[in-house]
């Protein structure tokens, strides 16, 4: 025979009425100040911008993300949307057409950039290559232009690529990471994370990049350590962005020493505990300033 048990709901209209996160995460929703995570239907006050609705002169969330406030005017920013590019922006590619006179590469945005190879300081562009490049401008059509003259930009290498939403990569004062374990970090702002093994300062260019290896398309080859550390690392941003915890330099720093600290194998972050503990552990750290 079954059997059927309800359980009571509260009965505070209050705890409907109120937007509810993970209890281990419920506070970094504050690591970007003016920044908080709404749901559809919830009410906003002042103006509405994108991603939002008026309805009998209230503004009512129209999709969950995160409030993002210019003055009086509030817009939400999805968590699940395409990345909506800036001049400027760093970002990380792959390579989806050649064509004669430019590339088009895929940036998690609506539509490919294009990167014209008169933009480029790297010949021999191959479909499927990925690249690390800066928004440089955007055509009538709303497509962005790339380019990576500089020597710090060019093919990617040595590594392998992670994939969060977008709104979880924070602008900051340099997105190319170096950890204490040989792993480098680029943190695209279109949510393309290159995790790969750190270049010694005597093998780099004048600008901070291997400027030989620019014109490589084979990888180095990688000792087993360097190869666990870069899927160690890997699998922290994995965790953290499937938490929806904002993604920045330091946070990953920490990240990182708590894992080492308690000897978590590569293997044990497949066990949901460990992404609860690791989240919980690196806000208690931080105390969420």
């Amino acid at each position: 025979m079954l059997s059927f048990v309800s359980f009571s709901q509260p009965t505070d209209y209050a705890y409907h009425d109120s937007t509810r996160h993970h209890p281990d995460v419920e506070d970094l929703m504050d690591i970007d100040s003016g920044s908080t995570l709404t749901c559809p239907g919830e009410t906003i006050t002042v103006q509405s911008g994108h991603g939002t609705y008026v309805d009998k002169e209230e503004v009512i969330a129209s999709v969950a993300g995160t409030v993002e406030r210019v003055n009086k005017l509030v817009t939400v920013r999805a968590i699940r949307t395409r990345y909506n590019p800036e001049v400027g922006d760093l970002v990380v590619g792959r390579i989806t057409e050649v064509q004669p006179r430019r590339w088009k590469v895929d940036a998690n945005s609506r539509q490919d950039a294009v990167l014209m190879l008169s933009s480029v300081n790297l010949p021999g562009g191959v479909q499927g290559d990925l690249l690390v490049a800066e928004v440089q401008a955007f055509f009538s059509d709303g497509a962005m232009s790339l380019h990576t003259r500089s020597l710090k930009y060019g093919k990617l290498r040595n590594g392998q690529l992670v994939i969060v939403p977008s709104v979880l990569v924070r602008r900051l004062k340099s997105h190319f990471i170096s950890l204490p374990c040989g792993v480098n970090l680029i943190l695209g702002l279109n949510g393309y994370i290159w995790v790969s093994k750190h270049i010694p300062d005597s093998d780099q260019g004048d600008e901070g990049f291997d400027a030989e290896a620019v014109y490589s398309n084979q990888n180095d080859n990688i000792d087993i350590a360097t190869r666990s550390a870069i899927s160690r690392v890997s699998n922290i941003i994995r965790i953290l962005a499937d938490q929806f915890v904002p993604l920045t330099d330091t946070l990953l720093l920490e990240a990182y020493d708590w894992v080492i600290e308690r000897e978590v194998d590569t293997k044990d972050f497949v066990l949901g505990d460990v992404g609860d503990a690791l989240v919980a552990g690196v806000g208690s750290d931080r105390q969420y300033r």
